[in-house]
């Protein structure tokens, strides 16, 4: 029986209801008055339901579907404006003892060579990430007890914290490793991370004990009910992500849904983050195995509905998708992307990026200053903030700031003044150049006169040599 707020992974991911809602959605896709009407309680941008996102997803009148698209992009400017977060994955471990059939980490890949990083290695790793301009992290490593327990990772993210290299500082580590006990998730918060991501794979229970027919990941029910010990264990940003193409992509979506309702119904807290990521080609991985891949049209559906469901979550898209595409998808509610990313254990250290170690084929291989030239070309900020994690603005409190509609009042500000830092420190002539102008015309936007007072000089003091200032 659906239950949203039990705590039992098949209660609140419920197999009977996902099915019944895909069979609600698909007999009311060409419903007018019923699709006007969810299109309506969205613009409310109290968000919607997975049955009533579900119908919007069905539906296939280009009319429609245009009007989700303009909505997604309203939703997204008012609750975060123009502002799209960087951040880069660091890979930690390549080591692991499951056998995942859509990773090549799996452990009866023997093609792969397998590589754990030294403390002195993720020194230099993080380094080369500073140098970018880099200020948050998202570590990563597969699941192996021996090679990678807790206590490495612990050790990684004091080391990661430690680095201070000329104006460098990573600022904000999330974290992206598997499922684990409260006493674990305990010291992860004790270590000061902003959010833990877990993503589902799939949420269809057969398909993913298919998918994961050994190792401690097979767990469907452990593995599922990961974001509630997270909780449990005091943090309490989390972020979501289902791999699309693993399984039907509508099944997909109802449940991820499902999973972000739970989360508020438990925990009065949603998910900080829902990424979007698409099974790609790797070593011992063909994408084409799996057969439910989906066009770069419906993907763009799923992110623009996402958005109007779930109005609050950060949305990311990673460089597993290309620059044509990520440029074409932005607009539809994402806020959060990588730049400058490779997907290798060790990779930020060589000048040639190597791929022997990589878990996917980077789409968008651009460096990071040409992502933020890109994007300031576009009309966004591409912000290095991480203020409301070392403000205490996280869980219930960054919530009711970003569903008030409040946040932006931190959030640009401390947007303009980390890309500032990234403009003096890091960026290349035609950057700064588009960059100082940004930054020039989004100051005279910000309405509230002391902030932008106090904004204003404090660009000033960033160019005279001083960082890290925040509202």
């Amino acid at each position: 029986m659906y239950n949203p707020k039990s705590l039992k992974a098949e209660e609140f991911i419920c197999d009977e209801e996902i099915k019944e809602t895909l069979a609600y959605a698909e007999a009311n896709k060409e419903n007018v008055e019923l699709i006007d009407a969810i299109i309506a309680k969205a613009e409310l941008k109290k968000g919607l339901s997975h049955r009533e996102a579900s119908v919007l997803l069905a539906c296939e009148m280009q009319d429609k579907v245009e009007k989700i698209y303009d909505l997604a992009e309203q939703i997204k400017k008012e609750f975060y404006g123009n502002r799209i977060v960087m951040f880069a994955p660091l890979y930690l471990s390549n080591y692991c003892v499951n056998k995942c059939v859509y990773c090549p980490y799996h452990i009866q890949n023997k093609h792969i060579p397998r590589k754990k990083l030294t403390q002195e290695e993720v020194r230099k790793e993080v380094i080369a990430l500073q140098d970018m301009g880099h200020k948050r992290l998202a570590i990563e490593a597969g699941e192996d007890p021996v090679n990678n327990p807790i206590e490495y990772i612990l050790e990684c993210i004091k080391t990661i914290y430690s680095i201070q290299h000329k104006n460098g500082a990573i600022r904000r580590v999330n974290v992206n490793i598997a499922a684990t006990t409260v006493e674990n998730y305990k010291k992860l918060h004790e270590a000061g991370i902003g959010t833990y991501i877990l993503f589902q794979e799939t949420y269809h229970k057969e398909s993913y004990e298919k998918l994961h027919p050994a190792g401690p990941k097979h767990n469907y029910a452990y593995h599922t009910e990961a974001m509630d010990r997270a909780m449990e264990g005091g943090i309490d940003d989390v972020g979501l992500g289902v791999l699309f193409g693993l399984d039907k992509y509508k099944y997909e979506f109802a449940a991820l849904l499902m999973h972000a309702e739970h989360l508020e119904a438990v925990h009065g807290v949603g998910p900080h983050t829902i990424s979007v990521p698409r099974v790609k080609k790797a070593n011992d991985i063909d994408p084409a195995q799996f057969d439910n891949g989906i066009s770069d049209d419906i993907f763009c559906k799923i992110t623009a509905c996402i958005r109007l469901a779930v109005p609050y979550t950060g949305m990311i898209i990673s460089t597993r998708e290309s620059a044509e595409l990520r440029e074409k998808i932005i607009r539809l509610g994402v806020s959060q992307i990588s730049g400058g990313s490779r997907t290798s254990v060790g990779g930020y250290q060589e000048e040639e990026r190597p791929h022997d170690t990589e878990q996917f084929d980077v789409s968008d291989q651009r460096t990071l200053d040409e992502v933020v030239n890109w994007l300031m070309k576009a009309g966004y900020i591409p912000s290095f903030c991480t203020a409301c994690y070392r403000e205490g603005r996280t869980g219930d409190r960054f919530m009711s700031l970003c569903k008030s509609g409040q946040i932006i009042n931190c959030c640009h500000p401390n947007a303009l003044m980390t890309l500032k830092e990234y403009l003096v420190d890091y960026a290349g002539e035609e950057t700064r150049k588009i960059g100082e102008a940004l930054i020039q015309r989004e100051l005279e936007k910000i309405t509230n006169e002391q902030v932008k007072k106090i904004a204003t000089e404090r660009v000033c003091f960033i160019e005279e040599g001083k960082r890290d200032f925040r509202f």
